[in-house]
């Protein structure tokens, strides 16, 4: 009987830890996330059983995503297979997405609470913010980005700010305090980056927190957001911080762009890259064209003066959607597109149950910023963020089907708090 329970406080322990270390590892380390895939890919197995039993139940209602993330394979393997550029590298990050599933099942199999990811991602937010500040004031980097890009950072973490937004549906009283923390630090953190296309995202994000109104309840919540309006608002007129800089010089970039003085310039260089995209969707508007073919028409379009010759010098095109028109025309634009539409529609369908609300809503802003980031960035190029994605959307669909850990939301939400 001791051994018995020895063995299953080891293995919840392990399964709570590793849930928690994703969010922590993303930013802080440069292996974290492939050690977590590895590690649920692992576990689902050992928990084969039970996580295939709890499968079968909740199919339907999971069964929209698994199809998304399977045809985005599908059509991975056939460009492999049929395009003259194709790869055998090119099936990776696809085939490791659709492999993330893997903690979906390792959720349904060993039914853990869900306290573990928001503590995760507040810690995770803390750590993250705690590097990059240091990084953009102690060491005086004008663009940090810890371990990778600064854009990349930037909005990784503040989706982890905002999933901790939805985090506060699962905490009640003053405990209230940890997720927004970590919601702020998640703020703040991009705003140290200097990232633009983040801002997208957080207009998006405030649109949904003001539909689902039930997170602004309470005096936490909504000294939270005023708080958060106020350092948002403080940072552009603070110097230090770079942001009203930013603000500057991007509406300065579109100017020159187009009054023909200086296009090789942030926002200049995007306007520049997505006008030669646009002339190369054209072109071949359904399919898309291979790599080879593209750089030659890219080249062509550089001799005969229809683009600037800095074009050359980018391995993608600064938009998720453009890159996915270009490679993979509107066909693969709809079924990148799914893997994102069809997790949003997915959480959406699971606000409607009071217990399941924090994971839906966290699943929900996870899903619109990663649109809006890939707005002004190829924010799925990165293995890491692709991964991150990819693993917190199944994690979140676990914990939506088991509606474990949800009693705080259900109060909350019957009272009004």
């Amino acid at each position: 009987m001791n051994k018995h329970f020895t063995k299953f406080n080891a293995s919840s322990i392990a399964i709570h830890s590793l849930i928690f270390l994703l969010p922590v590892l993303v930013l802080t380390t440069k292996v974290g996330v492939g050690l977590c895939s590895f590690a649920f890919f692992f576990a689902a197995i050992f928990y084969r059983h039970k996580a295939m039993t709890a499968l079968r139940s909740h199919f339907a209602e999971i069964r929209s995503v698994l199809l998304a993330f399977g045809i985005f394979l599908l059509l991975a393997i056939a460009n492999a297979i049929f395009s003259p550029d194709g790869q055998l590298r090119d099936l990776e990050k696809p085939f490791r997405m659709l492999l993330a599933v893997a903690a979906m099942l390792t959720v349904l199999a060993c039914r853990p609470k869900r306290k573990a990811l928001w503590w995760g991602l507040i810690i995770g937010t803390f750590a993250s913010a705690a590097f990059i500040i240091y990084q953009r004031w102690g060491m005086g980097i004008v663009r940090p980005g810890g371990l990778i890009n600064s854009i990349t950072f930037g909005d990784i973490v503040l989706c982890m700010g905002l999933m901790c937004m939805a985090a506060t549906l699962d905490f009640s009283g003053r405990a209230i305090i940890w997720p927004s923390l970590g919601a702020l630090a998640g703020l703040i953190a991009s705003i140290a980056t200097g990232t633009r296309g983040g801002w997208i995202a957080l207009v998006l994000s405030m649109v949904l927190l003001l539909c689902y109104g039930d997170v602004l309840r309470g005096r936490w919540r909504k000294g939270l957001a005023l708080l958060g309006a106020g350092v948002l608002i403080s940072a552009v007129f603070i110097p230090q911080t770079g942001m009203r800089e930013r603000i500057d010089q991007g509406v300065n970039d579109v100017q020159q762009y187009f009054n023909g003085e200086q296009r090789f310039t942030s926002v200049g260089t995007r306007l520049e890259l997505w006008r030669t995209a646009w002339h190369l969707i054209e072109r071949n508007p359904l399919v898309g064209a291979g790599e080879t073919s593209v750089k030659q028409q890219v080249k062509q379009m550089v001799a005969d003066g229809q683009s600037e010759a800095f074009v050359l010098e980018f391995a993608h095109y600064h938009n998720d959607i453009l890159q996915q028109l270009v490679y993979g025309g509107l066909l693969g634009l709809l079924v990148w597109f799914s893997t994102l539409l069809m997790p949003f529609l997915f959480f959406l369908r699971q606000m409607r149950q009071p217990e399941r609300a924090a994971p839906a809503l966290a699943g929900m802003l996870l899903t619109l910023s990663y649109f809006s980031f890939g707005l002004t960035e190829v924010i799925f190029w990165s293995t890491r963020s692709a991964m991150f994605y990819a693993l917190m959307v199944f994690i979140l669909a676990g914990f939506c089907l088991t509606g474990r850990g949800a009693s705080a939301a259900a109060d909350l939400l019957r009272r009004g708090a």
